[in-house]
């Protein structure tokens, strides 16, 4: 079971975990990863822009990458797109798998790539002034280790 979702309004990840769980019966673990938005540093709003005709073929494709990499019974990722306020959940990404290291792993994998090389444009507001953000030079190094 592959559920990539892009997602318009904030969402509680609770909802959409707990039905993806009970889709595995006989599953030897589940790893759930939730990403929201910080509000350190006086951020006020992030904003997330993409163009969809790529932005959900390729989530698509990384979570049928994932599947077949660590042997999943299957995958969740929800990405929300639009603005978002602190504290509001930006991804959740989480891996079902007969055994508990895959799981770790696979959610490990996809949230690498989804913060390194994705499909969205990023930006953030501070002091009522927006300005783009770009993935880190550690983003990039955690990916890397996956080639």
């Amino acid at each position: 079971m592959i559920d990539v979702r892009l997602l318009t309004d904030p969402f509680n990840p609770g909802l959409f975990v707990g039905p993806f769980t009970a889709a595995h019966p006989g599953l030897g673990g589940v790893c759930t990863f939730v990403g929201e938005v910080r509000g350190e540093g006086g951020v006020e709003a992030l904003e997330l822009s993409h163009y969809e005709p790529l932005t959900l073929p390729g989530m698509q494709a990384l979570g049928q990458g994932t599947v077949d990499r660590f042997g999943l019974l299957g995958i969740l990722i929800l990405h929300r797109t639009g603005v978002l306020l602190p504290g509001e959940p930006i991804v959740c990404v989480s891996a079902a798998a007969h055994h508990r290291r895959a799981a770790i792993d696979a959610v490990d994998y996809a949230m690498d790539h989804l913060k390194s090389r994705s499909w969205f444009w990023k930006r953030e507001k501070r002091g009522g002034q927006w300005r783009w953000i770009e993935p880190r030079a550690d983003d990039y190094t955690a990916a890397s280790r996956w080639d």
